[in-house]
């Protein structure tokens, strides 16, 4: 028998142990605090960033109605430059049709 044929068993028996203590060390009192106070960080910071997405959503929702009021009222004033000048083109041809009946 060599050293290492006795190798393999003897990694498998320190895999076994570290793991063993690992999983001892993973469910112990002090770990459970530890994700206690791990889960309540991400907690909180999920708090910050829902409340930061409000807020933009807010601005974003305001942003969206006053463009739509903006465009409406562009809107308005080129129909009624649109409605003037219609207006003044009639106004022309019924002048010229009375100057060529006067004529």
């Amino acid at each position: 028998m060599t050293i290492k044929d006795l190798k393999h068993p003897g990694l498998f028996a320190a895999g076994v142990l570290f793991g063993t203590a690992g999983i001892k060390a993973l469910s112990s009192k002090d770990a459970k605090k530890l994700y206690t106070n791990c889960t309540a960080a991400v907690l909180r910071a999920k708090k910050v960033v829902m409340d930061t997405v409000t807020t933009i959503q807010e601005n974003a929702e305001d942003i969206y109605a006053d463009a739509k009021q903006i465009n409406e009222e562009r809107e308005a004033a080129e129909e009624a430059v649109e409605d003037v000048a219609e207006e003044t083109a009639e106004e022309a041809v019924e002048a010229e049709a009375e100057d060529t009946v006067e004529a």
